[in-house]
């Protein structure tokens, strides 16, 4: 239950707040989420499923809404919060804004902080070897043959972090390094091993020891997914000792997904094999231990035959040519089933992956014994580490695949997507490939199940007016104790922004379509100064640019072109200066693009948001329903398409005084039956159909 004392403190942070902000506007809605998640986070509607999904709208103010219904909580529970987003601006929001505003204001004492993946940080013991130290000990690290202006780049960074002017973060860089430079000074965890003393002071761990005094930590989703994947409480705190807010959620489905995918070549696996005998002999050379010699041995005859494997599932793959004849170079197994050729092989190749990888473990624990007893010279130690980190990960994710192609699939359940693609090049070479469908049922079980209580927001949850299509994508259910929220945004939607749908000669599907698009698009912009349009395309985006550009006296800022964040500089300091701009962008541009006030008054969305499955995921997905009886128009494609075209049209009104217009030029919102829905989910704009 919310303790008295809670419930005090929460409406005391409010008012407190309302009142030291000239600006600050109470808004009920914003009230009301901040109650729910305290409520259902205390256990007040049920102790066993604490779990709310909220969708607020613009304009309400969420983020200050799940900061103050969980940090007071938290405290008084002993509890921790991690709030997990998809975007690095809204990270940085958090980081620099909102929670040390709330810091300020509240009158609580917490502490928050930002937890990056290891890939973030430098290992200062690799930055040390790739320059080369005093004794002579030079550069077997460089993958490539270093220039004098890269060593001396290295050599500052060193001195600026033994000085004090850099903490070892990517992020805090005054110079950005380039990507390849990097790559080879990164903290990664098979290699960077606090045991060492050259590692025990390095920035990563430093970093950790940070984040165990948090009260509040900052995550993205995949470093969220990282330590889910690890059984929890080995990245971030324990799941039960955790208040998750989950903000951007509607992110959540596709990134659990992709996580939980795997791939790997055929022949490429057997080159790399190869090289991992030579590590291993390499292993045997230089330890002193007898007890290396048996796992090296059953590690060899395992690698032996893992090639022989993978030569014959390759040699099968060659034999396919007609098969793999068509614009994707792809093979997807219907219904996720393997060919009965492939069966047993992927079978053997899991039981073979996983015996290498346990061998290869056991010599990875005589190495670091080995390290720890001083009887390797330090580069040596650093260089073994860095070589069999490398090769253990190829083989954990090889052993993946295969483990996940073999596994037979539940009947209760969605199969896994499975397929393979013919890679172009000299080596005839095939990537294979496996992705579950639904992960409702693995949300469940790493996340639902263990926190002490999850906040999913965002300002688009809802399809066609319902939560359905969201908890089914994440697993919950409208019966099963979660609790669900939806605010709609306080702005004037009738009076501030008109939605137009103007009489088209042509359908999308129309080959005339794109022309006519051009000419509507240049009615559209006539004696407007801000607009931006939005394409379901790069090639129509680019045709239709072609088509324009000769007609207009304004330059066309068109995604692709330059960065986004330059392409919204340059289109802010044209409004600013009076002049008029234009923006051309697709499907990225219609979330996370904040334009207010005259910075947009005018957005063009050329099509509706209808997504075409061509990816093999989602086109086993669609198989899947069609399986069971269903429509995977009406149960996939039109809700997706529900909540995008929200997203699309939000861009308009970011702030209350806001103002201007939505025009769709697609006559297929009045003409097909599912047209009135997706209307009727969109915001009460006023309405003008030609």
């Amino acid at each position: 239950m919310l303790s008295a004392n809670v419930k005090t403190q929460i409406r005391t942070i409010y008012k407190d707040i309302a009142t030291s902000l000239p600006n600050f506007r109470s808004r009920r809605e914003q009230n009301y989420i901040v109650a729910e998640i305290s409520k259902t986070l205390a256990g007040e509607y049920d102790k066993h499923r604490r779990i709310i999904v909220v969708e607020a709208g613009t304009g309400i103010g969420k983020s200050l809404a799940y900061i103050l219904g969980t940090i007071p909580l938290a405290l008084a529970s002993k509890k921790k919060v991690c709030i997990a987003t998809a975007t690095v601006a809204l990270q940085e929001q958090l980081l620099n804004k909102d929670l040390p505003f709330f810091l300020q204001h509240s009158g609580l004492d917490f502490t928050f902080g930002l937890v990056k993946g290891r890939q973030r940080y430098v290992c200062l013991a690799k930055l040390e070897m790739l320059i080369g130290s005093d004794d002579g000990t030079q550069m077997a690290m460089w993958q490539t043959k270093p220039d004098h202006s890269q060593i001396e780049l290295l050599q500052t960074l060193l001195k600026d972090f033994h000085q004090g002017r850099w903490n070892g973060e990517r992020d805090t860089l005054t110079s950005p390094l380039p990507d390849h430079l990097w790559a080879q000074i990164c903290c990664d965890k098979h290699s960077c091993h606090r045991q060492l003393a050259s590692h025990r002071h390095c920035p990563f761990h430093k970093a950790r020891e940070d984040i165990n005094d948090w009260d509040v930590l900052i995550a993205n989703h995949s470093l969220l997914f990282a330590d889910l994947e690890l059984g929890g409480g080995v990245i971030l705190p324990e799941p039960d000792e955790l208040f998750y807010v989950i903000d951007e959620a509607h992110h959540l489905p596709i990134v659990a997904r992709d996580f939980s995918s795997a791939q790997a070549t055929l022949r490429g696996a057997i080159d790399w094999l190869e090289k991992i005998a030579k590590t291993s002999a390499k292993l045997q050379n230089q330890l002193k231990s007898n007890h290396i010699i048996a796992p090296a041995q059953a590690m060899m005859d395992h690698i032996t035959d893992l090639t022989g494997l993978l030569n014959g599932v390759a040699q099968y793959c060659d034999g396919q040519a007609a098969a793999f004849d068509n614009p994707e170079n792809r093979i997807r197994f219907e219904h996720g089933k393997l060919p009965q050729a492939l069966v047993i092989q992927a079978e053997n190749l899991s039981t073979a992956s996983n015996g290498a990888l346990k061998q290869f473990n056991k010599m990875l624990i005589l190495l670091n014994e080995s390290i720890k007893d001083g009887e390797l010279p330090k580069h040596q130690a650093e260089q073994l580490l860095s070589e069999t980190g490398f090769m253990l990960q190829r083989l954990e994710n090889l052993h993946k695949l295969w483990k996940m192609t073999a596994k037979p699939d539940n009947s209760k359940g969605a199969p896994m997507a499975r397929w393979v693609e013919q890679l172009p090049g000299k080596q005839n070479d095939y990537l294979f490939n496996v992705s579950p469908i639904e992960v409702g049922f693995m949300l469940e079980s790493l996340l639902w199940e263990k926190a002490a209580g999850v906040v999913l927001c965002s300002a688009t949850l809802r399809a066609l007016n319902n939560f359905n299509h969201f908890t089914h994508q994440v697993g919950l259910s409208v019966n099963d104790g979660s609790r669900y929220l939806a605010m709609d945004s306080p702005f004037d939607f009738e009076q501030n922004a008109t939605l137009f749908i103007p009489k088209m000669r042509s359908e999308p599907t129309d080959e005339r379509y794109t022309d006519e698009l051009a000419e509507q698009i240049l009615t559209l912009i006539e004696g407007e100064t801000a607009t931006l349009v939005l394409f379901a395309s790069y090639w129509q985006m680019e045709k239709v640019a072609d088509l324009i550009r000769p007609k207009i006296k304004t330059h066309l800022l068109i995604q692709g072109e330059d960065s986004r964040q330059q392409l919204l500089k340059q289109h802010k300091q044209r409004c600013d200066d009076g002049q008029i701009s234009i923006i051309f962008g697709t499907g990225s541009f219609s979330e996370g693009l904040d334009l207010p006030g005259e910075y947009l008054t005018n957005l063009i969305i050329t099509k509706l948001p209808f997504a075409v499955p061509t990816s093999p995921v989602e086109q086993a997905h669609a198989e899947y329903i069609k399986a069971k009886g269903g429509n995977p128009f009406l149960q996939l494609t039109i809700p997706d398409a529900s909540r995008k075209l929200i997203q699309s049209c939000g861009r308009l009104l970011r702030k209350e005084e806001d103002y201007g217009r939505i025009s769709i030029l697609d006559r297929r919102l009045v003409t097909k039956r599912y047209g009135k829905s997706l209307l009727d989910a969109l915001p009460p704009f006023r309405q003008v159909i030609e």
